[in-house]
């Protein structure tokens, strides 16, 4: 029984976690196009030449120099918390199959002893 529900809620985590890792991808996701992206594309228009001048200059360093790096260690961050949840739901499914394989051991050695 306590198997049943063990199994049960390890199941659900999972569910969960594959949950929040498919959210942050689709954040990740957020950031690049929408943030990233135009961002750079604004730069790309300035130095074409759609604004000139001293103000442009400014504007293209300010986002180039603080914008587009920012939003990239967002980007970033986003990415190692994925990596970092992935591997904690692999670390759960080893420990589960190691409990498994023990509990699996005990129940094979005291069947053998009480059926001998």
């Amino acid at each position: 029984m306590f198997g049943a529900i063990k199994r049960a809620l390890i199941r659900f985590a999972r569910k969960v976690v594959q949950g929040v890792l498919s959210q942050l991808m689709q954040q990740l996701n957020v950031v690049q196009d929408q943030a990233l992206a135009p961002m750079r594309g604004f730069v790309q228009a300035v130095m074409g030449g759609i604004w000139v001048g001293d103000g442009a200059d400014a504007f293209v360093e300010e986002v180039s120099s603080l914008m587009i790096p920012g939003v990239g260690r967002v980007a970033d961050h986003i990415t190692t918390m994925h990596k970092n949840l992935q591997h904690a739901c692999d670390v759960i499914d080893q420990a589960d199959e190691q409990v498994n394989s023990k509990i699996n051991g005990l129940a094979d050695v005291f069947g053998a002893i009480y059926s001998g």
